[in-house]
């Protein structure tokens, strides 16, 4: 009886760690995005050709583990590299939490750049959510 209650309970606790799936429309409106988002709108949104995802996590970081096709610019660095950064599109922030991220949402918003988001819970949430992370 010990042994079935502790299969029970390792089933249940396994199904609740499971990711939940959200449906967010890929085609969602740009300009209705707020300042910052979740993981999903994020990784709905990230094969879009007017979307551009950039990590500003350090380098050591990037490597261990990063959203798959997304462009690294460690927030060091942002500053002199900005001309890289398009205002054609939208651009949607993160690092390992969100914090760092936000820092650079605070730098480019105040640059002029009206079309950059934060995602919300950085690599960590993606990762929790059940996305993929290359190396």
């Amino acid at each position: 009886m010990k042994k079935l209650f502790a299969l029970m309970l390792g089933l249940l606790l396994t199904a609740c760690a499971a990711p939940a799936v959200v449906e967010v429309d890929p085609n969602l409106d740009l300009a209705t995005l707020p300042d910052t988002i979740d993981v999903h709108t994020a990784a709905a949104l990230q094969d879009r050709n007017d979307v551009l995802l950039i990590d500003v996590r350090e380098n050591w970081e990037y490597e261990e583990g990063h959203i798959p096709n997304i462009t690294h610019i460690p927030i060091g660095e942002v500053s002199a590299r900005i001309a890289e950064i398009p205002t054609d599109v939208t651009v949607i922030l993160t690092c390992r939490s969100g914090a760092r991220s936000g820092q650079v949402y605070e730098f480019l918003t105040s640059q002029g750049f009206a079309n950059v988001h934060n995602m919300d819970g950085g690599i960590v949430a993606w990762g929790n959510a059940g996305y993929a992370i290359s190396q």
